[in-house]
């Protein structure tokens, strides 16, 4: 696949004047229409108002003014994120009857004071409720390596519009990895920050308190100056109203000096394909890593996340599966209503066992930096898997793509998923994992391995 520049060499270009904004955005709209049909990452595509857009930030350095470091670059955001003018879909049919959004979602915003151009919207399992994006109403996103295989999910859209070439860089969710599970099978980066690290205004949750949204890239000095243009307290968002911004592109050229880096064992080991743990190994030898830790009860805090998650999940839409069931995506669907039979009881004992396994793993974190693991135990599946083999176990394949991303998520850590591609191999995703708040330990560690000449 022949790739087009990255972010800040196309906002580079641009602001020398050896491309103007309206010429790249031209070629990617007709870039989007014609290899879109096929690939289904866009649900919407914004046509009038990019041209808009980018005739701005041409007409800004024509009269000498700086338009920001994203100068006339396009993007993309995945359908849950409110876009002025059209409705927010969510990936969901019942929400196409919805009043056009007012305004845009806050990271939209301040992606587009800083240059960027959105151009559209992108496909997602319904309600971001999938790891997948196979999507009964929009329908499939296949992967840009492998059409016959999956790009993950819920922001398979977000991750597959960049492998492809598209756009250089896309927004998603993450609320059990979401962000991680298609940045990993499509093999590019993807971050889900601390929890109430960037706004949530304008996106629409799934499962409030696990719910974070984050950028994909291809490039990973992209991925640090979208994050830092993304960052700040918003009073909009109820949880992003406390801590300044802590920039991470200085960390790029930081390295790895000091940093007390671990592999994460236990049941992080657990069902990995063999090419996941050949790459790991690689990683973890080209790092000089010999130390395994663990987290405690890691198997009972994936299911106090998942009963969490179906108990918020439901009653977010439980007037809708009232009145509308048949209109869900059965994939979907069964789930909520499963999730709205919980007893209370259980909700409230897994978010007891959420404080507990949090401060066990703040206590982890007293004594590492990073820690190291697989985003995915396989690289991506076939489009028809329904079911994935875990240390001879077979489980159904949906929700046990997260298997390493949902204990993660539960707490709220950052986390970076490392795109390793292999000549002649579907790419693997490893993920970075720090201590809240320590984003640009993430960045120092990812820079390290992508200036490694194996990865």
């Amino acid at each position: 696949m022949t790739q087009p520049p990255d972010a800040l060499a196309l906002a580079a270009a641009i602001k020398a004047g050896s491309l103007s904004a309206v010429t790249v955005l031209e070629a990617t709209l007709a870039d989007i229409a014609d290899r879109n049909p096929a690939l289904n990452c866009f649900t919407a595509v914004t046509a009038a108002r990019a041209r808009s857009q980018a005739q701005a930030i041409d007409d800004a350095l024509a009269a000498g003014e700086d338009p920001g470091p994203l100068a006339g670059v396009p993007f993309a955001v995945k359908n849950l994120f409110a876009i002025e003018g059209l409705t927010t879909i969510a990936g969901a049919k019942l929400n196409q009857g919805n009043p056009p959004a007012t305004q845009d979602a806050t990271v939209l915003t301040r992606l587009q004071q800083a240059g960027a151009v959105l151009v559209g919207a992108l496909n997602m399992d319904e309600y971001a409720y999938g790891f997948v994006t196979i999507n009964a109403h929009f329908g499939t996103t296949p992967n840009p390596h492998d059409p016959n295989r999956m790009s993950g999910g819920s922001s398979g859209g977000s991750a597959a519009a960049i492998a492809a070439g598209l756009v250089p860089f896309t927004l998603g969710s993450d609320t059990n990895g979401s962000i991680r599970v298609p940045a990993s099978l499509c093999g590019v980066y993807g971050l889900k920050p601390t929890y109430g690290r960037l706004s949530r205004a304008g996106a629409f949750l799934f499962s409030s308190s696990l719910d974070h949204v984050g950028p994909l890239a291809r490039s990973l000095p992209d991925l640090a100056t979208i994050y830092d243009i993304m960052q700040g307290p918003d009073p909009a968002d109820p949880v992003c109203t406390q801590r300044p911004p802590e920039l991470v592109v200085p960390a790029l050229t930081q390295g790895i000096d000091g940093l007390r880096i671990a592999q994460l064992g236990g049941h992080f080991e657990r069902g990995m394909e063999p090419l996941v743990r050949d790459v790991l190994s690689d990683v973890l030898q080209a790092l000089d890593i010999s130390e395994l830790v663990e987290f405690p009860e890691t198997h009972r805090a994936r299911a106090a996340a998942y009963i969490i998650t179906a108990c918020e999940g439901s009653q977010l839409h439980l007037d809708r599966l009232r009145q509308s069931p048949m209109e869900f995506d059965p994939a979907t669907r069964d789930r909520f209503l499963a999730g709205a039979m919980l007893p209370a009881a259980w909700y409230l004992q897994a978010q007891r066992l959420r404080r507990w396994y949090r401060d066990r793993v703040r206590e982890v974190f007293q004594n590492y930096d990073i820690l190291i693991t697989p985003t995915t135990p396989c690289v991506a599946p076939p489009l028809d898997q329904t079911t994935l083999d875990i240390d001879g176990e077979t489980y159904p394949l949906r929700p046990h793509l997260g298997f390493y991303t949902q204990p993660l998520s539960f707490i709220g850590l950052p986390v970076l998923s490392v795109p390793i591609h292999r000549p002649g191999q579907l790419p693997v995703g490893i993920q970075l994992i720090a201590a809240p708040y320590q984003e640009a330990k993430l960045f120092q560690v990812a820079a390290w391995l992508a200036g490694q000449k194996k990865f």
